[in-house]
């Protein structure tokens, strides 16, 4: 938008509320983060003004300066025009209250298993227990960080086939201090894998399947396609990792497995299976988890 024509917004509230009507008349796809026009535009306004993201109404009808105004309207402009997630505009993502350093080389962290992380699995999983666990596909790290927080007593290893992501996941490793503790790994799922017995795996594999990846917004076709597409139905990185987890897991040991939308597929392609089905606050028939004794 040509600054001349640019509004003459006064406060905060004038901000936000701008911010809204811009990013609903544009149409921009949400989901990386936020999923309505109100908390996207929020997260904009007080990310831009350096305001802490958790307090706005004592801001709200602050006035901001000619500069805070350019620059909110400047990442306004770029979340319309480009099609960004908001995560790649800012270079960071939130999940349970935990802040991660993004770019275009990982996808955006959202995974619902962060809220399961959070609650250390219960009742599933006996935090005390947990020595060993792994993070399949970790992308950024954000869920090796989360079950290394979330099981202090455990030592955490973190793989990813793209070395762009693990570049990306040492920097938030080390952000939060945790090199003694998490190791990151390159491999093609496990087959680089050094051998090892893990209490808990947590894999947030690519399953979106071929159909799906053709209708994708245009903020998704900003993430690596490597990190999305599992195939015609979805399932071509499952197969692999079910089949292989056995040889990982404890003996009594868990998979945490996130396929987002393609319950169906699942039960299609493995119809001898009866995972347990773990519902979170944001996703419920997403994520399964299955014994050791089940894969074997």
């Amino acid at each position: 938008m040509p600054t001349s024509s640019r509004p003459e917004l006064q406060t905060l509230r004038d901000l936000i509320r701008y911010g809204v009507s811009r990013l609903r008349e544009s149409g921009v796809a949400l989901g990386h983060g936020s999923d309505n026009a109100w908390d996207e535009a929020v997260y904009l306004v007080l990310h831009t003004l350096h305001l802490p993201l958790n307090t706005l109404d004592p801001f709200l009808d602050a006035r901001v300066l000619p500069d805070e105004r350019a620059r909110v309207l400047d990442l306004l402009d770029r979340r319309v025009a480009e099609r960004q997630p908001a995560a790649y505009l800012t270079r960071e993502a939130w999940l349970c209250g935990h802040r991660f350093y993004v770019d275009e080389r990982v996808i955006v962290p959202r995974s619902p298993i962060a809220e399961l992380l959070d609650q250390g699995l219960a009742p599933w999983v006996e935090p005390e227990s947990v020595r060993a666990v792994l993070d399949m596909c970790t992308g950024s790290g954000c869920l090796a960080i989360l079950a290394a927080l979330a099981f202090s007593d455990a030592r955490v290893d973190a793989v990813d086939v793209s070395p762009d992501a693990l570049e990306v996941a040492r920097r938030n490793v080390a952000d939060y201090g945790l090199q003694d503790r998490l190791t990151l790994h390159r491999s093609d799922l496990f087959d680089q894998l050094p051998a090892a017995a893990y209490d808990v795996i947590v894999c947030n594999p690519p399953y979106v399947n071929s159909a799906s990846m053709a209708a994708l917004p245009d903020e998704y076709r900003h993430e690596p396609a490597l990190a999305l597409a599992g195939g015609a139905d979805g399932m071509d990185l499952v197969r692999r990792i079910l089949a292989a987890a056995p040889r990982y897991l404890a003996p009594q040991g868990v998979l945490v497995l996130e396929i987002g939308h393609e319950r169906p597929h699942f039960e299609a392609a493995f119809p001898q299976l009866q995972p347990v089905w773990l519902d979170t606050e944001a996703a419920s028939d997403q994520i399964l988890l299955l014994a050791r004794e089940q894969l074997a």
